[in-house]
């Protein structure tokens, strides 16, 4: 099983809450790592996101309390969404 991983930083200007997390997060920007698997038996290359993971406190943040959710990339795109809508964006 081949899978690979990608790593993004996400930012935003308020906080927000994902279902994952236990606690309202502050603004910032955040790192997400990705992990998929590729689709074997297809006739073009092709891979399945298994996981995505949302690394808290923001990167700006200071301290040693240091977090990871795995999330639900739907719900983390509607927080995103929701916190470009509430700039004005």
């Amino acid at each position: 099983m081949t899978i690979r991983t990608t790593e993004q930083t996400v930012s935003f200007n308020h906080p927000f809450k994902l279902h994952a997390c236990e606690a309202v997060q502050p603004p910032g920007t955040y790192r997400v790592v990705v992990d998929e698997e590729e689709i074997f038996g297809l006739s073009f290359l092709a891979y399945r996101r298994t996981a995505t993971m949302l690394h808290t406190p923001a990167l700006s943040a200071y301290g040693n309390a240091r977090q990871v959710y795995i999330v639900v990339a739907e719900d983390l795109e509607a927080a995103l969404e929701a916190d470009r809508t509430r700039s004005g964006a």
